[in-house]
């Protein structure tokens, strides 16, 4: 694999409201995502991405 950067994972628990892991499991269900690990790593890099990454560059 040249030129893929393999990110190290860590494992992190969390409890969720119901109607999130339905939403989550919907989501896989309808082909749009593999897994729910994948959902959530989507949604947490896209929040990242808002709130933190997108304005440390503004600064810069």
């Amino acid at each position: 694999m040249t030129g893929v950067a393999i990110a190290k994972m860590r494992l992190v628990t969390v409890k969720l409201p119901e109607i999130y892991v339905e939403g989550l499991d919907e989501l896989v269900k309808i082909g749009r995502y593999s897994s729910r690990s994948e959902v959530i790593r989507v949604a947490i890099r896209d929040l990242l991405k808002k709130e933190l990454w997108i304005k440390d560059a503004e600064f810069r």
